[in-house]
């Protein structure tokens, strides 16, 4: 798509909204029979502190907003007559206030809410079926990340932190700000088995899909909620959708009035700033919010330029031999090396983010809304850990933008999200500089519509998606760069009442592209709710996973050149098949095209002809809530075919083992080319598996293939018990297993992911305006292989710690300790070994 035809969008809902607001002389005779409801609210007891965030919804219409800092809200064009105003929060009992508004004037509705236990049914989530429901009678397992945890962990201003809290889900952290996120097994150090959407825009980057988690241009408080859906989801959500799905919330400008001013800091020199501010004008019709936001920080990250360096650096974080490496090309961004020893001298420049973003909402008398919003973030001096090695970001920057309009019965949306290297990335083991300048297009639409008096609910929905991605020749071939590519995908959900506890859910969805074959993924489930506060859920689905473009086309060298001179000097001196090579020139019996046999290159390149990967999974469930008490309990299987190999040497039939000059006579080649492959194998396995030809010239080349077959099993357990009003202890534990049953010779097919993991969770939120949190999480240690890193990650027992004090209704101090006993361990295999981080912050709403 053209960004003409963007402004084209822009320019037609711009036009929309000039039809949906009537002429002024209409506006006046609808005045007349509204007016406005106003109020506070306060939370019950002796400190009668205001509560913010609160929902605040006038019942039987779709006029609703949140109270702010001060406790205070209003709503406006509120139809006249005897209204009930219905008042929430999770963690309090609902509160309803009877007023009668007057046409032109306002009315007052006050509330005092209680703390009570959080109720189970009172979560709502969206991210299951792609429209609000209970967590309770949600077709999956579903998880939802609390405001309050969003706000106790913003300081950190890691996602990770936070996503870590929910039960199942491997938040292993490969650096300040580089996290993997995924559940149910198969992670890897660019795991893209989640599929992550912020209010449904896709964020992964284009060329690897896969996350760049410090290019959210939102703070983590400013975020409504996140919920992880667990289990295939490609019914809904199409490709990536494999294990599951993380869907990132942020509110309207109606929900966060007023502005916020953050300012923290701590260790590693960690500086952080943001503001936003929003407001609704126009009486109650428009909404705008705006933020922007910076924070720096050193990082744990080493450069590894000196032989055996990262035995030495992983040497405090682990008993298990350390794998050997090779050193790395160049030090992090501000080092130098010396030339002697290759140790890296003088301090790594710190991480910087910068980033904004801005929203504009119209607000229909149907309840519709529509929004136009968009944003950026600069990133700095980020590396994090692929399949060739550690990757600086030196500078980039992520632009993106959104155009929604949501109703009850529908949503269409449009988006861009945008990746520029406004400086190289540099590729640490082998010194050369990267580029990428990608783009995504999104256009989609959804509708629901409930049947047979409400017993059922049908949605269909249809996408269409253009990629846009140019490396300049530094990641991929000329022929294969500058490219785009298109996918295209229409679903559809019909859930119904087969009884009033039995809830039946099929699904069905059909997507093709440019780049794989056409794909069907269905997925039926049902689900059972004897009573409000318990459900029984079985499901049936299928995903899959489409290679990434690094797969497919990447082309970047895999290490240093290779001498193989001597090896043809013994060849040459060999009685039985030196005269074979009379014709060859010397010192050219491993090149061609000018390449000599003392310089051959090794190679890392994509596999054109791959197959998306698939998984179908099998689940039962059950969520209940008893009293005080809520549980939830989860087993699964997944049958996981396709698997896409890591860079290895002869496994891509593209690239068969090297074979003669044809200026060895034909009867010699087959000896020739046995005594070399012979010959190299006590030197080298990877040259006696992957020398090949390549374009006429000599090289070692690792490719991808699809290979492997794997059964998965697991079983997922949580438990929480709110102890009094304030006090509350929740916790998780996780079994996973799995059963290879076929893969590439030489491959080693590894979950990447522990076997038992466990969180322990003990909160409290008082009367006084305090609230803590210490949250303990349990790893069991396993093998790691992604790429070139493969190793042993040690098991660790991480203790986080959170606090805050609330000194009036607008001003809050806050402080985070991440890995409270300064545990070092390495959560990636290649990645950071991972220390202590204190900091603190100060809030003030206005």
């Amino acid at each position: 798509m053209k960004p003409r035809c963007l402004g084209w969008v822009v320019s037609g809902v711009v036009v929309a909204l000039s039809s949906m607001a009537p002429p002024v002389g209409v506006r006046s005779a609808a005045a007349q029979g509204h007016g406005t409801v106003a109020g506070a609210v306060t939370r019950a007891g002796q400190d009668g502190w205001a509560l913010s965030g609160v929902t605040v919804r006038v019942q039987g219409t779709n006029l609703a907003t949140v109270t702010g800092a001060n406790g205070r809200y209003t709503l406006q064009r509120v139809p006249a007559g005897a209204r009930t105003v219905v008042f929430r929060q999770l963690g309090y009992a609902p509160v309803e206030v009877r007023v009668t508004v007057a046409e032109g004037s306002e009315a007052t509705a006050n509330a005092t809410m209680v703390a009570t236990p959080i109720e189970l049914g009172d979560i709502v989530v969206r991210g299951a079926s792609k429209a609000p429901e209970r967590i309770v009678e949600a077709p999956a397992a579903v998880a939802a990340v609390e405001p309050q945890v969003l706000d106790a962990v913003s300081v950190t201003a890691q996602p990770g932190v936070a996503i870590g809290t929910l039960p199942s889900v491997d938040a292993v952290q490969s650096g300040i700000n580089d996290w993997n996120i995924n559940t149910r097994g198969f992670n890897s150090s660019l795991n893209r088995r989640i599929l992550v959407l912020q209010d449904g825009r896709d964020l992964s980057i284009a060329f690897l899909g896969s996350q760049e988690w410090n290019a959210l241009s939102i703070p983590l408080e400013d975020i409504s909620q996140i919920d992880m859906v667990r289990g295939p989801g490609s019914a809904l959500y199409g490709a990536n959708a494999f294990n599951g799905v993380l869907s990132i919330t942020t509110p309207t400008a109606r929900e966060v009035p007023g502005t916020k001013v953050t300012v923290g800091g701590g260790e590693l020199s960690t500086f952080q700033f943001d503001v936003r501010h929003a407001q609704v004008l126009g009486l109650g019709r428009w909404g705008f919010r705006v933020n922007a936001g910076y924070n720096t920080s050193d990082s744990w990250a080493k450069s590894r330029t000196a032989p055996g360096a990262l035995a030495r650096e992983y040497a405090p974080a682990t008993d298990e031999p350390v794998t050997p490496s090779s050193p790395e090309a160049i030090p992090v961004a501000g080092q130098t090396v010396d030339p002697t020893t290759r140790e890296a001298r003088g301090e790594p420049d710190p991480i910087e983010n910068l980033y904004g973003s801005g929203r504009l909402d119209y607000y229909a008398d149907n309840g519709s809304v529509v929004t136009l919003d968009g944003g950026a973030a600069r990133v700095k001096n980020g590396i994090f850990v692929t399949g060739i090695g550690r990757v600086q970001v030196v500078e980039a920057i992520r632009p993106w933008a959104r155009l929604a309009w949501a109703a009850d019965r529908y949503n269409l949306t449009a988006w861009y999200s945008g990746r520029n290297s406004l400086e190289p990335q540099y590729s640490l083991a082998s010194g050369l500089p990267l580029e990428e300048k990608s783009a995504l297009f999104h256009f989609e639409g959804q509708t629901n519509t409930p049947f047979q008096q409400g017993k059922g609910r049908f949605v269909i929905g249809a996408s269409y998606r253009s990629y846009n991605v140019n490396t300049e020749g530094t990641l991929m071939a000329p022929a294969n760069d500058d490219r785009s590519d298109n996918y295209y995908s229409v679903f559809s959900q019909v859930e119904y009442d087969l009884l009033p506890q039995l809830k039946a859910v099929l699904a069905l969805r059909y997507d093709d592209g440019s780049l794989f074959e056409s794909q069907w993924s269905p997925k039926g489930g049902l689900v059972y709710s004897p009573t409000p506060d318990h459900s029984f859920r079985f499901t049936v689905n299928q995903a899959f996973q489409t290679p990434n473009y690094s797969e497919f086309f990447l082309r970047v060298p895999a290490g240093a050149p290779q001498n193989f001179a001597l090896l043809e000097a013994g060849l040459r001196a060999n009685p039985q098949l030196g005269p074979a090579l009379a014709g060859v020139p010397n010192g050219e019996l491993f090149g061609g095209n000018g390449q000599m046999s003392n310089a051959v290159p090794v190679l890392a390149l994509g596999n054109a002809d791959l197959d998306v990967e698939k998984v179908t999974g099998y689940e039962v469930g059950w969520n209940g809530q008893f009293s005080r008490v809520f549980a939830n309990a989860n087993v699964y299987y997944n049958q996981l075919e396709n698997f896409v190999t890591d860079l290895l040497p002869g496994v891509n039939p593209s690239y068969p083992f090297w074979t003669s000059p044809e200026a060895v006579p034909q009867q010699a080649r087959a000896p020739l080319e046995a005594a070399v492959q012979s010959t190299l194998a006590g030197i080298s396995p990877l040259a006696a598996a992957g020398l090949t030809r390549v374009n006429g010239g000599t090289a070692i080349v690792v490719s991808y293939a699809n290979a492997g077959e794997v059964d998965e099993y697991g079983v997922e357990l949580g438990l929480g018990y709110s102890i009094t009003d304030e006090w509350r202890v929740r916790g998780s534990f996780t079994y996973f297993n799995f059963d290879v049953k076929s893969q590439q010779a030489g491959d080693e097919l590894l979950p990447n992911t522990p076997k038992t993991k466990g969180t322990a969770e003990v909160n409290y939120q008082g009367r006084i305006g305090l609230d803590a949190g210490l949250q303990v999480r349990l790893v069991d240690g396993y093998s790691w292989a992604a790429g070139v890193f493969a190793g042993y990650v040690p098991a660790s027992e991480t203790v986080n710690l959170t606090a805050g004090y609330r000194i009036s209704n607008t001003l809050r101090i806050n402080a985070a300790v991440t890995n409270l006993f300064d545990q070092q361990r390495f959560q990636i295999y290649g990645g950071d070994v991972i220390g202590r981080r204190v900091l603190g912050g100060i809030t003030a709403t206005f």
